[in-house]
């Protein structure tokens, strides 16, 4: 039996078989989600905001809890989109605002303008350059040097939690 989920800030309802992960809620509303790590919950890149009906999600498994341990933006109210599957009515889940960069050549074409959104990190969800702010070239050296970049690279060789 499909059971429904709100989505903000664009106050969507749209539904989902039970035991359906939000994920596929996400990806079947079109929204900009990465899922870089293949939906195994080891990324921040559908990381959400459970803004009412945690009950009616499957509680957070270890796995889970280790990732979001390391996401800078995280709430006790965050979930991984991959991870939490509804059981029932009432979920309401909200996205975080920015953009995760999964490269730096994805930004790398922004050099000179200002950010539209904040730019996050693919892995913890820091913000690497703030909305409005100028991206500019010794800001990509600065990711680079700070920040691994080559998340394909990071999860083939990540071993399961």
């Amino acid at each position: 039996m499909a059971k429904t989920v709100r989505l903000e800030p664009i106050a969507q309802e749209t539904s989902v078989e039970t035991n359906g992960n939000l994920l596929s809620v996400l990806l079947n509303k079109d929204l900009d989600v990465l899922k870089e790590c293949g939906g195994r919950g080891m990324c921040a890149t559908c990381h959400i905001y459970v803004q009412s009906g945690m009950e009616a999600l499957t509680p957070i498994n270890r796995r889970e809890q280790r990732t979001l341990e390391v996401i800078t933006s995280c709430k006790p109210n965050s979930r991984l989109a991959c991870q939490a599957r509804v059981v029932n009515n009432g979920v309401i889940v909200e996205l975080p605002p920015g953009m995760y960069v999964n490269s730096l050549q994805d930004i790398e074409a922004l050099i000179g303008r200002r950010a539209d959104q904040d730019l996050l990190h693919p892995i913890t969800g820091e913000v690497l350059v703030e909305q409005g702010k100028l991206i500019t070239r010794s800001t990509m050296a600065q990711l680079e040097s700070t920040a691994s970049f080559k998340v394909g690279e990071f999860f083939s060789q990540s071993k399961d939690l």
